[in-house]
């Protein structure tokens, strides 16, 4: 175990995840539109979730799996009228535009266009969220996975990937403006540092490139809830389907509670064996030093006891996310 100098929280930060609001901007979280007739047939081939049941107002978290199901890309669907937005994870938009354009046959009627130098994105986070958008006079949509476009500002409810709250979208020359309604209404801006780190690891979220990476599949890293067993073929679905029907999952995402600091990177072992590998840590101030890994089983259940770098820590299950 590799021990850092002491990470300090923003407390004010902390505590608006906790109990308040945070606004995070977010200039490297990227844009691409998916046009013309066949794009949901597209998408509905190429990812796990079931595109084809979207409605105009409705979103869906997917994954781009390779043929062995490990994850290429996670991204989040918008169904408008007339095109496909996609939410693109931290600085993938133009990998997520070229794996999508490099799978596009002759017969195809798609497009995939990279709006991100058009389009910004804030995330609106914290249990206060829907009261900022209220007094900011901006669109709450009341469902989870739905967004309302308003006055040129694209408003998504996302409640069970990332922290939960909302994603806001505007045209690149709105972005100072709305940040200032949206802070003028009370909520804190929020850097992408510790706190955000910490809040994340407290509730189990995976994120790409720390838990969501080539080195698992949906089912292993949390994300079985973007895997619809009711849909035609996608690329990697039949390893997917096979490790569910077989009960072939043999690792899950856990998190470890620990009496030092833990460091992404570090192996965790059991009976002298490797069986992971820390993926994203933080130090909660209410309940310590927290991480997440990826762990083999038996050894991701509730309770188990298990070491990383000699240092004992505790595994604590993370509950599922239904439908």
């Amino acid at each position: 175990m590799c021990i850092l100098p002491a990470v300090f929280i923003d407390e004010h930060e902390y505590q608006a995840l906790v109990s308040g609001a945070a606004v995070q901007p977010r200039p490297q979280f990227g844009t691409l539109c998916l046009t013309d007739k066949d794009r949901v047939d597209f998408l509905q081939r190429m990812t796990t979730n079931d595109i084809a049941c979207l409605q105009p107002g409705q979103a869906a978290l997917t994954v781009l799996t390779s043929p062995v199901a490990r994850i290429d890309a996670v991204f989040t669907v918008l169904c408008r009228r007339d095109d496909l937005l996609l939410l693109a994870s931290k600085g993938e938009a133009e990998n997520l535009r070229q794996r999508l354009q490099g799978q596009i046959f002759f017969m195809d009627k798609v497009k995939v266009t990279d709006e991100s130098a058009a389009l910004h994105r804030l995330r609106l986070l914290g249990p206060a969220a829907g009261d900022i958008l209220a007094a900011a006079g901006l669109p709450q949509p009341a469902d989870d996975d739905t967004f309302s476009e308003e006055a040129g500002v694209t408003v998504l409810r996302q409640e069970r990937f990332d922290l939960p709250g909302f994603e806001l979208i505007c045209q690149a020359g709105e972005l100072n403006a709305l940040t200032k309604r949206l802070t003028e209404a009370g909520a804190l801006p929020l850097s992408d540092g510790p706190a955000y780190e910490t809040r994340r690891v407290e509730l189990g979220r995976p994120q790409p490139g720390s838990e969501l990476t080539e080195a698992s599949n949906p089912l292993e890293a949390g994300l079985a809830w973007v895997c619809a067993e009711n849909k035609g073929c996608y690329t990697g679905q039949e390893v997917i389907a096979r490790q569910i029907t077989y009960d072939k999952v043999t690792r899950s995402l856990v998190r470890l509670r620990s009496e030092l600091p833990l460091t992404a990177g570090d192996n965790v072992s059991a009976d002298g064996r490797r069986i992971g590998t820390v993926t994203s840590s933080g130090v909660s101030p209410t309940r310590g030093p927290l991480a997440l890994a990826i762990l083999k089983r038996p050894h991701n259940e509730e309770g188990a006891s298990v070491s990383v770098e000699d240092a004992p820590v505790c595994v604590e299950r993370i509950p599922p996310i239904g439908p």
